[in-house]
């Protein structure tokens, strides 16, 4: 009887390519699915019924579904990715904007005008109106 162990022999290296090659396949079209299904719901011409028919189409027809989408609508799954990227931009720059004020540096003369109007209205005493525009001017 032999005792020999023969560990790679019983897996060749073509036979890890191709699995390696599937499983990258594999991956690349779960990728796709979900861009394809991202897409579907981001788009805003399509109707209710669109949005079903192809999702269904894509679900229950998988392979076939996603190549008839990238050759029916594919072309303009790029622009509808920047319009929904730009919007996301814009609605952040936005956001920011409002959180910070403004967004260069404050003159002196902007400090004066709020300190004069918040004595205007009662809000700061004489002295106290004094001494932050003393504060102001000396910054």
């Amino acid at each position: 009887m032999s005792t020999n162990l023969y560990l790679a022999y019983d897996y060749p290296l073509l036979g890890a390519f191709w699995t390696m090659m599937w499983i990258f396949l594999w991956i690349l079209w779960i990728i796709l699915l979900f861009r394809v299904i991202g897409d579907v719901f981001r788009d805003d011409s399509l109707s209710g019924w669109g949005k079903t028919g192809w999702t269904f189409f894509v679900i229950i027809l998988p392979f076939l579904g996603i190549f008839v989408y990238l050759i029916a609508r594919g072309r303009d799954m790029g622009k509808r990715e920047q319009q929904s990227a730009r919007a996301r931009q814009e609605s952040l720059d936005a956001y920011v904007q409002g959180s910070a004020g403004s967004a260069g540096p404050v003159s002196h003369a902007d400090e004066l005008t709020k300190l004069s109007e918040l004595k205007r209205r009662g809000e700061l005493t004489e002295a106290e109106f004094q001494h932050a525009k003393q504060k102001v001017l000396t910054s």
